[in-house]
């Protein structure tokens, strides 16, 4: 069953979700360059894998309670009783242990004996729009890598939560397209003064992006709706999403209202 709406299903977006989401598309979209990259070109899946603090919410497995209004009975000249300590070893806390996060992201390479790398496609997670986490740090540390090394960049932000990350000015992005939920971003080696930008709303389907090999040859078109709709179905997210919950994050009030039509329908 294919995602009701006409683009990007806003109900991705959930942590529980989205990750399997990212993989998923960006499997799918080098389905989609395979079949029209001319050779010797090819796209391969790579991989990060990097530490995040976990975030993991722990709770006890007794809670000892007392009511609002509780007073204590003092003991022992007006000091309160304590646990005993003198039988007992005293023993720090352990941290949470760091979580192992594993990040793909997609490569266009020549497939001569160097296999030299011309375009590196980018689908942002949670972790690399999240200030202070270590993906992030990684995720703006390859950016620069990137360009310094001659090497396209496109970058796929399908997420509304977090702070801004690609490559092109939020507020020279804002000041051009005016209000837009989603955006891919794709700055090529022979222009890095300036990004290309397909803002996008979510009342709207996914645009085809042009995918940058060499000077010499022109931009792939990759359609992102077609990606996204095999997406969609083949990962069977219709049985996984629950549209009569709020999306997370939520929408806007008028977001709100065109969701609602449309899943009434």
């Amino acid at each position: 069953m294919p995602s009701p709406f006409p683009g990007m299903d806003p109900w991705l977006e959930s942590p529980g979700v989205f990750p399997d989401f990212h993989n998923a598309f960006l499997t799918y979209l080098r389905e989609a360059l395979s079949a029209v990259l001319p050779p010797p070109f090819f796209a391969a899946i790579a991989t990060r894998v990097y530490m995040e603090e976990s975030e993991r919410h722990v709770e006890p497995d007794v809670d000892v309670l007392r009511p609002a209004d509780f007073v204590p009975k003092s003991t022992n000249g007006g000091h309160t009783s304590t646990i005993a300590v003198r039988d007992l070893l005293e023993v720090p806390m352990n941290p949470l242990p760091d979580e192992e996060i594993t990040e793909i992201y997609l490569e266009v390479r020549t497939g001569n004996g160097d296999e030299d790398l011309i375009t590196s496609i980018e689908m942002l997670s949670l972790s690399n729009k999240t200030r202070g986490k270590t993906g992030r740090g990684l995720y703006l540390a390859k950016q620069f890598e990137m360009m310094s090394a001659g090497v396209n960049l496109v970058e796929i932000d399908f997420l509304r939560r977090g702070t801004h990350a690609t490559k092109v000015s939020l507020a020279e992005l804002r000041r051009r397209a005016g209000r837009f939920d989603y955006h891919v971003c794709v700055t090529t080696r022979e222009k890095q003064s300036v990004s290309f930008v397909a803002p996008i709303v979510m009342t709207q389907s996914l645009p085809m992006i042009p995918i940058p090999l060499t000077e010499d040859l022109p931009p792939i078109p990759a359609n992102f709706q077609e990606v996204f709709t095999r997406t969609f179905d083949a990962a069977l997210y219709s049985r996984r999403l629950h549209y009569d919950e709020p999306s997370d994050p939520p929408l806007t009030a008028e977001q709100q209202a065109w969701a609602e039509r449309i899943l009434r329908q």
